[in-house]
């Protein structure tokens, strides 16, 4: 007759929580916000900065905070059309935004904004800063910017496909998607800037999140290895429950850090430390809720990590099955 035993004894007489128990709450939830992810960046598409569409932007310091409205609408008389004008810094350092156009660029068209600022608020201001990106150079900064997420995506792909069982791995690959994905539809909702620092930060949301996930997995492996009885059910809660402090120490000392630069960091870190908030947030639930309860769904069973064991290890290996 079989031992009798509770989950607790798996994990040393510790309390296991009962992740897994929420797995397909957690399931709908995730697949209603990667359809309206999809929904809301196929409708509204992204806000593309500067470094996407080419034009021109220019730094300008007022001698007293002007309304902005008031200069937004001073240049649209002039006859520039959509200008993008914002506080960035202080109240007095005013970033004029513009999309290509025909006529004058550099020096020349920086003179002529000036002219109308300083007509607008009745003040003297002065440049800061001009930059041009022609609309070749953003289109090929944006292809260069999808290649790159596609090529880190691929290049996770076959990493773990060679570390893990591929249940395990294509739990990690789905959620490193299902990151991503809705990281974008944020980004759509709420109208933020994409540029290259965007990028840059879904790169290391990607990277972070990827990171959580190959502890938890390595995690769950190794106690289908060790452990000689419970379930998959039981014993991927019993590997949740000990690399949870790990998880929760990890991503709030994170996110602390990313908060503070989103407070302090300035308006140029806005977009970045933003995108990096929601995405730590997503990819530190999907570690538990996508990646492993995914891989519990595709039917993991220890003896699948037996099976890759031995074919890493050798044939001769002596198994640990009771």
């Amino acid at each position: 007759m079989a031992q009798e035993y509770n989950i607790e004894q798996l994990n040393h007489g510790r309390k296991v929580v009962d992740f897994m128990r929420w797995d397909t709450l957690a399931f709908i939830i995730s697949g209603l916000l990667i359809v309206a992810s999809i929904a809301m960046v196929s409708v509204r598409g992204f806000n593309w900065g500067l470094d996407f569409t080419g034009g021109t932007v220019i730094e300008i310091n007022l001698e007293k905070p002007a309304e902005l409205d008031t200069l937004r609408d001073g240049l649209e008389k002039a006859g520039y059309a959509d200008p993008v004008v914002q506080n960035f810094g202080s109240s007095r350092d005013v970033m004029v935004r513009m999309a290509p156009m025909d006529g004058p660029a550099g020096q020349e068209l920086g003179n002529k904004i000036i002219t109308i600022i300083n007509q607008t608020a009745q003040q003297n201001a002065t440049v800061k800063r001009i930059e041009f990106v022609g609309p070749s150079v953003g289109n090929d900064l944006a292809q260069a910017g999808a290649m790159a997420l596609l090529a880190a995506l691929i290049a996770i792909l076959i990493y773990i496909g060679f570390r893990f069982e591929w249940r395990l791995a294509l739990g990690t690959v789905l959620a490193l998607a299902h990151d991503v994905i809705i990281t974008c539809g944020i980004l759509s909702l709420a109208h933020i800037e994409i540029d290259l620092t965007i990028v840059a930060s879904l790169m290391s949301v990607i990277g972070y999140s990827l990171n959580d996930k190959i502890v938890v997995s390595d995690r769950i492996r190794e106690n289908f290895r060790k452990i000689r009885r419970g379930s998959s059910y039981d014993i991927t809660n019993v590997s949740l429950t000990q690399t949870l402090s790990r998880t929760l120490i990890t991503s709030l000392t994170t996110l602390a850090m990313i908060l503070i630069l989103f407070i302090f960091g300035g308006a140029l870190l806005k977009g970045f430390s933003l995108t990096m908030l929601i995405g730590v947030s997503i990819g530190t639930i999907s570690s538990i809720y996508v990646s492993s309860a995914l891989a519990l769904k595709l039917g993991m069973k220890r003896e699948h990590m037996l099976v890759q064991k031995v074919e890493k290890e050798g044939a001769d290996q002596p198994s640990i099955l009771p």
